[in-house]
């Protein structure tokens, strides 16, 4: 669509692959995303969390190279939202792209065919009814009411076996993890995609626990990491037995569950530092203190 400022139909979002997006859709007030891409044309279409609803936002893009933007014809026949073409006219150029203040407060009748929300899973209806019983009236739970949440969760699937449930520095743990909005909490939203990662922990975490003891081996940590898809080296491993397993080198599922959340998180915060993708990052002390306290 290079030098054109027409609307776009539906067979273009048929047919052409978004160049970049944000890595996790959720319905936050403010999002910040930094992408590096080859100088050329490109449609930025900001988009409210439910479909067919207006909303007022302010889009800022900082580039690190010469670039222009305009407002160019709207593409989403039952709203207002307007696309920006933003055009990078050197090479890689590196833009942030931030948008606050979407809200959908006013719905509009859209003149095309409405698309129908779909429907929520029993479990998902079970994760809402506990979770707005105890997250009140803003809607977002801290770590002791994540707490409550996950031991009411885990008593209705039998495959967990926890008696006691998650401990509290676990809980922390999650909510460093899954915390994208700096608030110290977590929404509906981000207890969904939290839960998402447990259930896809706990199926290793079967994979070896033979005996069904809610435990495993320091040994059989190492596998579950590995498949997991954390690459570790020896002394990372001896680093989390000392830290994770018991006086018999057993790891139980919280400790398990601690360990992945804080790895995940680990990871995830290190690749935010590594601009250039070259595996080395530079902190100073303060970073560096934030990166791991909050972890």
């Amino acid at each position: 669509m290079c030098g054109q400022n027409q609307h776009l139909q539906k067979d273009f979002f048929l047919y052409t692959a978004s160049t970049a997006k944000c890595k996790t859709y959720i319905n936050l007030r403010e999002v910040t995303e930094r992408f590096r891409l080859p100088p050329g044309e490109y449609v930025v279409i900001p988009t409210t969390f439910e479909p067919h609803q207006e909303g007022e936002f302010i889009l800022r893009v900082f580039s690190e190279k010469q670039s222009t933007s305009e407002e160019a014809e709207s593409t989403i026949e039952s709203g207002k939202i307007q696309p920006i073409v933003f055009v990078s006219d050197r090479a890689h150029a590196n833009k942030e792209i931030e948008h606050d203040g979407i809200r959908g407060e006013k719905k509009k009748k859209p003149k095309g065919k409405r698309l129908e929300p779909e429907e929520e899973t029993e479990e998902e209806k079970q994760f809402r009814a506990i979770y707005q019983q105890i997250s009140g009236e803003d809607m977002q739970i801290c770590a002791n009411e994540l707490q409550t949440i996950m031991k009411n969760v885990l008593a209705k699937h039998s495959e967990i076996k926890m008696k006691e449930g998650f401990s509290l520095e676990t809980c922390r743990s999650m909510i460093a993890l899954m915390d994208t909005d700096g608030t110290g909490k977590l929404n509906l939203q981000e207890f969904k995609h939290l839960w998402k990662k447990i259930k896809e922990w706990q199926l290793i975490f079967k994979r070896y626990d033979k005996d069904k003891s809610c435990s495993i081996s320091s040994f059989e940590m190492r596998n579950s990491v590995h498949d997991a898809g954390f690459h570790l080296n020896k002394q990372l491993y001896d680093i989390i037995a000392m830290r994770y397993a018991d006086q018999h080198l057993n790891i139980d599922f919280d400790s398990y569950i601690c360990c992945f959340v804080r790895l995940e998180g680990m990871f995830r915060a290190f690749n935010a530092f590594d601009k250039d993708g070259d595996g080395i990052i530079k902190l100073n002390v303060l970073e560096w203190l934030q990166l791991t306290m909050y972890s």
